[in-house]
């Protein structure tokens, strides 16, 4: 999610990854405007580098439906590919590592 800084007349005027005082307003990478407001400001690079934050949020969404499928038992972790295992399982220990340093992905970013 990022955070909108308006102007007065309600045009987006900066983006935060974090609250501020003038930007409390929370939108999703993918909203419309948000689209529309780096489209016109941000170089194609920077919007690169967002569509990957992005994409870091749907890997997350996925590990996390993995396991509900595997606890659910409607998959089986051996099952799948043994690179597809390997990946999870690195995966797992890295957020374990880092949950351990209570570390958020932002701090990491």
């Amino acid at each position: 999610m990022l955070y909108v800084e308006r102007a007065r007349d309600g045009k987006i005027t900066a983006l935060y990854s974090s609250p501020r005082p003038d930007a409390g307003e929370q939108k999703s990478v993918m909203d419309e405007e948000i689209l529309d407001f780096l489209h016109k400001t941000v170089s194609a690079d920077s919007r690169k580098m967002l569509l990957a934050l992005s994409d870091m949020g749907i890997i997350r969404l996925l590990e996390d439906l993995i396991d509900l499928l595997i606890q659910k038992n409607v998959i089986i972790f051996t099952e799948l590919p043994e690179q597809a295992q390997e990946r999870i399982t690195e995966r797992k220990r890295l957020r374990e590592t880092v949950a351990s340093q209570d570390l958020m992905v932002d701090d990491i970013l």
